[in-house]
């Protein structure tokens, strides 16, 4: 357990003193990719008015929206544009990959890139320009960066400085060390061919947690997912207390569900020597934090009986994680709200703990987040 809290340093080190690879681009600079961006919405389209607004401010010629509007009343959506394509599934779905691949059946034209946005989420202009960049240098998937629209409340920063936490030991230090950054659920793009090759065979099986099959399913290809650190898309943070506890459960209960492909990559990674599935797995096989703090310090009480040496130990860890915890602040410019919510982490502890207790019965909590139709940001 304890090595997950290693690796992040490690691959800081790594990264600092690896020679950045320079693709060849597979593309002409002039070459514009086509994109498929899905919208995906369910029981609630309150916010799609906004969303697919965003959307088409991109400065991006070559695109097409689809919106799937699941169990959803789309009455509601006044959206009148060439570009955008509302589609109201006939049966409830109840699932992101059925949801994706009901927009994909559906495609006015073969489009070169498929990128996933919730319903909740607003984009930079650049963002389409920006996961180019990777594309053109033959990658297949690429990950974005996911910050915080909203700041309104001190869960709200907490569950933001969390964010931005995994966006820096979980996609930028692996991508930087050679290794492939974790998938985020949105703000993700690929090239058709391998999204469908991917996941098409999981599309009448998988609910939750279809970004933890897609990104085992890439990497076990060899392939990498680079991380586009300037292709932004803003994200609705947890606000409330009751949808904190939800959202956790469901978030463990994945954990929980798919921690054994984590397992089985290590194994073969070892076999194969191969440095990203073997970097990839660990960070599959890392338990979410508060379980992390919550064994050592277990660990700790019983080290004070027995080895107390060990707390020497245990107290360098400590250091390493706070470390690379303000670095990662520091590096993704956080706001100064989150920093102050910082010194309430104890309460967002205790809420995570709760969620451990319902993450059993998460699918049962997994109804849709209500979402806060007064988040907003500013996109410059």
């Amino acid at each position: 357990m304890s090595i997950s809290l290693w690796l992040a340093p490690v691959l800081l080190l790594i990264g600092t003193f690896r020679k950045k690879s320079s693709a060849k681009a597979t593309q002409t600079e002039d070459t514009e990719l086509d994109y498929a961006i899905i919208v995906t919405a369910y029981q609630q389209v309150g916010l799609i008015d906004k969303v697919v607004q965003s959307i088409l401010n991109l400065g991006y010629e070559k695109y097409m929206i689809y919106v799937v509007a699941d169990n959803c009343d789309i009455s509601t959506i006044n959206i009148k544009h060439e570009k955008v394509r509302i589609l109201s599934p006939e049966t409830v779905l109840a699932s992101n990959i059925k949801s994706h691949f009901y927009a994909i059946n559906r495609f006015e034209r073969a489009h070169d890139i498929v990128t996933i946005i919730d319903s909740d989420n607003l984009v930079e202009k650049d963002y389409l320009n920006q996961l180019n960049i990777y594309f053109k240098q033959g990658y297949k998937a690429v990950q974005g960066t996911r910050k915080a629209k909203n700041l309104n409340t001190v869960y709200a920063c907490l569950d933001e400085a969390g964010d931005i936490y995994y966006r820096f030991t979980d996609r930028k230090l692996p991508f930087d060390a050679g290794s492939s950054a974790s998938l985020a659920g949105s703000g993700m793009a690929f090239t058709t061919d391998i999204y469908k090759a991917c996941l098409e065979a999981f599309s009448l099986t998988t609910g939750a947690g279809f970004d933890k099959i897609l990104q085992y399913e890439l990497v076990n290809r060899n392939e990498r997912i680079a991380f586009a650190e300037k292709a932004v898309v803003y994200d609705e943070k947890t606000a409330k207390t009751d949808q904190l506890v939800k959202q956790r459960a469901r978030w463990i209960n994945t954990w929980f569900r798919f921690w054994k492909l984590g397992a089985v990559m290590l194994l073969k990674s070892i076999v194969r020597f191969n440095w990203n599935g073997f970097v990839f797995s660990l960070m599959l096989l890392r338990p979410p934090l508060f379980l992390m703090f919550l064994a050592i310090g277990i660990f700790c009480i019983i080290n004070i009986f027995t080895v107390p040496l060990m707390l020497i130990y245990w107290g360098v860890l400590l250091l390493l994680f706070v470390f690379v915890f303000v670095r990662a602040l520091n590096h993704f410019k956080a706001d100064k709200r989150v920093y102050d919510s910082v010194w309430h982490a104890p309460k967002f502890v205790f809420f995570q703990l709760i969620a451990f207790t319902k993450a059993k019965k998460a699918n049962k909590l997994s109804v849709a987040t209500e979402h806060d139709l007064s988040a907003e940001t500013e996109i410059k």
